[in-house]
């Protein structure tokens, strides 16, 4: 049980746990950042125009086919 909870997820992307868990945290805080300037620009249109698009896009990008 140990091992399916915390070591097979991150050894399929190559990673050890705490390699992981630093890639996901670091990934959960662009994804308020992201948020945040939704929710600006969803108040002022003028401000943050592509900031959420861009954070998502690089997000995909560290992520797309990731482990393979």
């Amino acid at each position: 049980m140990y091992k399916k909870l915390f070591i097979n997820h991150p050894q399929s992307v190559k990673e050890t746990y705490f390699e992981h868990a630093q890639f996901a945290l670091r990934f959960s805080s662009l994804l308020f950042l992201a948020a945040f300037a939704a929710l600006i620009h969803a108040i002022i249109p003028a401000f943050f125009e592509k900031t959420a698009s861009s954070i998502i896009a690089g997000l995909y990008h560290k992520t797309h086919n990731r482990g393979q």
